[in-house]
């Protein structure tokens, strides 16, 4: 985690000012995908059939999005560059956040602490190429949050623990099934 972040404060320190823009933009759009995509992920990973959480997931990040598209074409926002009338709410962020918030439910603050900071550089980039205004992107992350807290339930760490110890000139062999 500490490489990423050193890595995004590189580019933000070290680009020239229209690269940086471009680069900053570019990674926050990557990132908007690539947080939902590795929470999906984890649901193959670490699946524990009781709580279903490919259903969960889906669940979340898809209701998430219908919301914010629906809002997108209530309201009619116009973007901050002029571009179009949907900049409220930000899609990225609902994304990203959908993604942080689906992680730090399931599998606790140790991973969603490092999820939520990069959700929230995809808030900055969105605000920074001028695509959305700062409450724009503040809906954004409390729809992808609300929605994958409402959905998501923790998940279940059940597991075999082994453990090798020496004792006496000879070694024991120990196994520990937490449920």
């Amino acid at each position: 985690m500490k490489k990423i972040l050193f890595f995004f404060a590189f580019l933000f320190c070290f680009s020239n000012a229209n690269a940086q823009n471009k680069t900053i933009t570019t990674s926050g759009d990557i990132l908007q995908i690539a947080i939902p995509a590795v929470a999906f992920g984890s649901t193959f990973i670490w699946n524990d059939d009781n709580t279903k959480p490919t259903w969960q997931f889906i669940k979340a990040y898809g209701s998430g999005l219908i919301l914010q598209q629906a809002l997108k074409h209530i309201v009619l926002e116009k973007r901050p560059d002029g571009s179009d009338n949907y900049s409220f709410p930000s899609g990225h962020t609902t994304s990203a956040f959908s993604g942080a918030a689906f992680i730090q439910q399931r599998y606790g603050w140790k991973y969603g602490i490092p999820s939520y900071i990069l959700a929230s550089y995809v808030g900055y980039t969105r605000v920074q190429a001028q695509k959305h205004y700062p409450w724009d992107v503040l809906s954004g992350a409390v729809i992808g949050i609300g929605t994958s807290y409402l959905f998501t339930k923790p998940y279940s760490k059940k597991k075999v623990d082994v453990s090798l110890n020496r004792m006496d000139g000879g070694y024991t062999i120990g196994f520990n099934y937490t449920y």
